[in-house]
């Protein structure tokens, strides 16, 4: 499985077509879509220039997914993320977006493993690849964010893990946990 750990890397060629350079194949748009849902870190380079094109295809893959009616970004969100690249505010929304991303991701990766651990949700057919899916999608909303954080930055420096916030989180996540288990077990009734 080291081969998924090593990213995709697609080429584009003057033709403007795209070429996975590991199965030696085109693809399309929706192909890549489906390599990042899979959890694979993808970059998609010009092949005569050698320019980094990721971003763009990226924002083109979301861009296509909001135009079929597949929306996931408030209009609110998208007029702000607008307006930061035309304010001073600008430098520190891609900060704010990372933390974001990383602590919802955090936070998915903890209720899902308590479910794991005390839920009778787990033992159900189906929820290892339910498990795989939120990490995939958590991932793919993450993509080009190493590690939650841009290139080059640390993110903010953290307290200990046994901080009160994150006790505070983790004591949600059990409550929601909770309230799902009750929910369950009155549908099972």
């Amino acid at each position: 499985m080291a081969e998924d750990k090593k990213t995709l890397l697609i080429k584009r060629y003057a033709s403007r077509r795209l070429y996975n350079t590991e199965t030696s194949d085109y693809v399309t748009l929706e192909d890549i879509a489906g390599f990042i849902r899979e959890g694979r870190e993808v970059q998609i380079v010009d092949l005569k220039s050698g320019d980094d094109l990721t971003r763009q295809y990226l924002l083109q893959i979301i861009a296509e997914h909001e135009s079929r009616g597949e929306t996931m970004l408030p209009v609110n969100v998208l007029t702000d993320l607008v307006r930061s690249y035309t304010t001073q505010a600008g430098s520190v929304v891609p900060q704010f977006l990372a933390m974001s991303f990383d602590m919802l991701r955090d936070g998915q990766h903890k209720m899902m493993e308590n479910m794991a651990k005390v839920s009778p949700i787990a033992k159900m057919p189906g929820f290892e690849a339910m498990q795989a899916q939120q990490e995939a999608f958590m991932k793919a909303m993450t993509g080009g964010m190493k590690g939650g954080w841009p290139a080059g930055t640390s993110g903010p420096a953290r307290e200990d893990d046994g901080s009160d916030q994150d006790d505070a989180g983790l004591d949600e996540i059990k409550r929601q946990l909770h309230d799902l288990q009750t929910k369950l077990s009155k549908m099972g009734k």
